[in-house]
């Protein structure tokens, strides 16, 4: 019977760093897990340097991480942007994922109409007149009404966080999000224990689009957090760590 733990990569949604996950790798160390919770390229102490946008970069640099650390498979819990990282590393690095968290995402590639708002989200970040008004208008709808109304200390952290991130990076990913591929096959062939997280009153990914995320994985299960938007990491991180717990619960039993 084996008793290791497995390791557990945090990868960190877009405008933030590693720090948003400070509450989960507490409790996942506490679990006896060894926890990689860091900052994707050009986030945090992380250089974007010069390549073109494409998520496959971000998912070879987690590649990467992993080789350093002598580590052949690990769980990925990937929220937002980080969850994007998660799907690419799957179709770029197959056989190297123990398990998967995939909170607020889509499987499916960006409608038309949702790829041009992100190529715009781009354009206007990197305009230096345009950017504070942009950051103040989109980065509240990261959370859901309970957390503007009753958590104003995340709003304003969200808020300092998308204030002090490179205008160049987040450009850069959101046009590397803007040209990821639909990801449902890659989902379908990933046949480990996994689970998708959704916010009740995330307006960013609608509760079709998290259902059929959580269809396309053979071993998937949908869990929806009440009165969370999209960043339920920090809006109810609780509920999060709950769910984290039960799928490397389901990833030890299967192991055994």
């Amino acid at each position: 019977m084996s008793t290791t733990k497995p390791p557990v990569v945090l990868l960190h949604a877009l405008s933030l760093h590693s720090s948003m996950w400070e509450h989960h790798t507490e409790a996942l160390r506490a679990r006896g897990h060894q926890v990689i919770a860091f900052d994707q390229r050009g986030f945090g102490s992380a250089p974007l340097g010069t390549p073109e946008p494409t998520l496959d970069v971000v998912a070879d640099d987690l590649a990467q991480l992993l080789d350093a650390q002598g580590l052949a498979q690990a769980v990925l819990v990937g929220s937002s942007m980080g969850a994007y990282t998660a799907m690419a590393f799957l179709a770029r690095h197959p056989g190297r994922t123990a398990g998967l968290a995939l909170l607020s995402a889509r499987a499916t590639a960006d409608s038309p109409e949702a790829l041009a708002q992100r190529l715009q989200f781009a354009a206007l970040i990197e305009d230096d007149a345009a950017r504070p008004t942009v950051i103040e208008r989109t980065t509240p709808l990261l959370v859901g009404p309970a957390a503007r109304e009753q958590q104003p200390d995340l709003v304003t952290r969200l808020l300092a966080d998308a204030r002090a991130a490179d205008p160049q990076a987040l450009a850069w990913a959101q046009r590397a999000i803007a040209a990821r591929p639909d990801a449902t096959a890659t989902l379908r062939a990933t046949d480990v224990p996994a689970v998708v997280i959704a916010g009740a009153d995330d307006v960013l990914v609608g509760p079709d689009e998290s259902r059929h995320t959580a269809d396309s994985l053979p071993q998937g299960h949908l869990v929806t957090v009440p009165g969370a938007g999209h960043l339920q990491p920090l809006e109810s991180p609780a509920a999060v760590t709950a769910a984290l717990h039960e799928l490397l619960d389901r990833i030890e039993a299967a192991a055994c």
